[in-house]
């Protein structure tokens, strides 16, 4: 049997006197307005404005009103990220992952860690325990990663981790996880690269102060594209790059490497297309990461060639 306006069975489309029907979520107001995707009728309490007309509230849930996922409407940060209720959580993950790294040096002998042996940086050099010979040039590129996490000194591990803890959350919320975390291993692993390419190749370094100094060119990127005021993180700045150079032994090729790295990769971010983020990102990425790969190569021949 054919279903009527008015029946019992439907009571969204009661008809007042002046034959409109109610609201589908309030029977009692009559209303003229229908919902453009389910065409039920909708109160002006009940309307979400849409590209075209008005939906209701559970087709806005359903789809987002615009045919995609309702994901697809969500906030964004500046980079196109999505804004999460915890902008502190990748922050938070690398500052374990250091921390359980350093955990492990001093609970296998500290300084004489076999530990930091085996996960450092060290272009080329001999093992006098293995008879052999170690390092990046050897085929161990893992150590351009691992040196990002290792730590010796309890001073340096504070240094950096406090570093992190205060840079990393504002970078996180604006750029959104995702892209955070490609910023952040893309500067470790520039700094890497470029101390691998200028250190002498028995020089082992470490530390997360390439992936830090990252942290820090993208803030004054980021602080430039926001037009705020720059002069906290360029003085920040200066006095990190005075401690570099004038400080022994400190590999001021992972700090300057970390620095350009973590700058283009952020421009890259923060300066796309808003149509074409996603491809800008992508291909910024792709290219950084080709850039260290050449140069990983390049010092790779020069030492085995």
């Amino acid at each position: 049997m054919d279903q009527v306006p008015g029946s019992p069975k439907e009571p969204q489309d009661a008809r007042d006197d002046d034959g409109l029907p109610g609201c589908h979520r309030h029977p009692d107001r009559p209303t003229g307005i229908r919902c453009t995707r389910c065409d039920r009728p909708i109160c002006p309490e009940c309307m979400v404005s849409a590209s075209v007309g008005f939906q209701c509230p559970e087709c806005v849930r359903g789809g987002g009103g615009t045919g995609h996922a309702p994901q697809a409407a969500a906030p964004r940060t500046i980079a196109g990220g999505t804004i999460a209720a915890d902008p502190r959580l990748i922050t938070k993950i690398l500052l374990g992952l250091n921390a359980a790294v350093f955990v492990a040096v001093l609970a296998t002998g500290g300084d004489l860690s076999p530990l930091v042996n085996r996960l450092d940086l060290l272009g080329l050099a001999a093992d006098p325990s293995r008879y052999q010979l170690i390092g990046v040039a050897e085929g161990e590129w893992y150590r351009l990663l691992t040196a990002m996490f290792l730590h010796q000194q309890i001073a340096h591990f504070a240094f950096n981790m406090l570093s992190l803890w205060w840079l990393g959350p504002p970078l996180e919320a604006a750029l959104g996880r995702l892209r955070f975390i490609a910023l952040y291993l893309l500067a470790g692993l520039g700094g890497s690269a470029l101390s691998y390419l200028l250190a002498a190749p028995g020089q082992p370094s470490l530390g997360a102060s390439g992936a830090i100094f990252g942290l820090l060119g993208a803030t004054a990127v980021l602080l430039r594209r926001l037009n705020y005021d720059m002069k906290p993180v360029l003085i920040l700045l200066g006095i990190n790059l005075a401690f570099t150079f004038l400080w022994p032994n400190i590999a001021w090729q992972a700090h300057v490497g970390g620095l350009v790295v973590g700058a283009v990769v952020a421009f890259g971010m923060v300066h796309a297309p808003r149509d074409r983020r996603t491809l800008v990102h992508a291909a910024t990425c792709a290219v950084v990461f080709l850039a260290i790969t050449a140069v990983v190569w390049v010092r790779t021949l020069q030492l085995v060639g």
